[in-house]
């Protein structure tokens, strides 16, 4: 079973947007666009292409073969 990586959020969502960035996935906001056209992004195990879906704690993305878990860290 492949490695899943948690992504810690402090805020009540993130958006994909925001999460490819804060990922390290892409390197500048703008490219979320072009990046969700060219590449299949799942949320929780289906399609997403919405750079502005909103993600909560407890969703999992997986991206390029990769899996991450978003996680509210509610230590603020």
């Amino acid at each position: 079973m492949a490695k899943m990586t948690e992504i810690k959020i402090t805020t009540e969502y993130i958006t994909l947007g925001q999460f490819l960035k804060f990922a390290n996935i892409i390197d500048f906001g703008g490219e979320a666009k072009m990046f969700l056209l060219s590449n299949d992004v799942y949320v929780n195990g289906e399609i997403e292409s919405r750079r502005g879906r909103k993600l909560r704690g407890g969703e999992q993305v997986t991206v390029q073969g990769r899996t991450y878990l978003v996680s509210k860290d509610d230590s603020e």
